[in-house]
């Protein structure tokens, strides 16, 4: 009997033997990523799989910062690393100018307010080539009142190296050729719909329409593998005074569009005619 019980389940046991033994760990990963011959970057890349989201956070009488950024920017290393030091480096800045503002305070003898920076990096979509994010930056400094701002970051896979959107076209001047007519439009709407209108004096700092080119642009994806939606983020001062605060335009990918991306790039696009 007990002969039977043994042969009957001596297979299973070898089985799951076997099995536990195919299974290889995250460090024989990395080892074979990392001989001769492998992909460029393949052991780190290895190591950052699984890497949650960055999330770092200060408050005191001094300084409120935080600044964030989403898991798939931390699992790509090149990205991360360049992500915490561009916190490293907003911190310090933050840091230096509130001691100096602290300081004169203290002499003066009119009250300090802490400064802040709180920053959030935001997934705008994901695609086989390319990890397009979004910031939106709040600051105060001290002044009257705090300021927004925006900032963008294409990774591209293929290269292992980042962009600005506008790096996609042949240049600047050509996008905003492209893109021109719709963007001075939605403006135009965008306004409207705060109920404000567009001054008509020449002479006026907001009566032009800026190149979309020197704003933010943030490129997105509906379907997950082409760029086919763009929005241009405009900050306070840009196309009207602080009261009206920021505006986000939403514009398509257009075949005039892609005319002018980069050929490399011509065919990460859907134009929607």
């Amino acid at each position: 009997m007990t002969y039977r019980i043994i042969a009957a389940i001596m297979p299973v046991m070898l089985l799951v033997t076997g099995c536990s033994e195919e299974k290889s760990t995250k460090a024989d990963r990395v080892a074979a990523a990392s001989v001769p011959g492998a992909p460029r970057g393949g052991a780190k890349d290895e190591m950052a799989k699984g890497a949650p989201a960055s999330d770092v956070r200060e408050s005191n009488d001094l300084v409120e910062f935080a600044y964030s950024y989403p898991k798939e920017a931390a699992r790509i290393p090149d990205l991360a690393k360049f992500l915490d030091t561009d916190r490293q480096v907003k911190r310090e800045a933050l840091v230096a100018a509130a001691q100096r503002d602290q300081a004169a305070s203290a002499k003066g003898e009119f009250p300090y307010h802490a400064h802040s920076h709180l920053q959030k990096w935001l997934r705008v979509t994901d695609t086989p080539r390319f990890l397009s994010l979004s910031a939106e930056i709040e600051t105060y400094m001290g002044g009257a009142h705090g300021m927004t701002s925006f900032d963008t970051l294409l990774w591209d896979r293929n290269k292992r190296a980042r962009l600005k959107p506008v790096d996609l076209f042949t240049s600047p001047a050509a996008f905003d050729a492209a893109v021109r007519d719709d963007f001075c439009l939605r403006i135009k709407q965008a306004k409207a719909a705060k109920g404000i209108q567009a001054p008509d004096e020449p002479d006026s700092p907001f009566s032009k329409c800026p190149p979309a080119s020197a704003q933010t642009i943030w490129v997105g994806s509906s379907d997950g593998r082409y760029l086919d939606r763009m929005t241009i983020a405009i900050a306070p001062y840009e196309i009207g005074p602080f009261a009206e605060g920021s505006y986000k335009i939403n514009l398509p990918v257009t075949a005039a569009l892609v005319r002018v991306a980069k050929p490399d790039f011509a065919r990460d696009f859907l134009p929607i005619n």
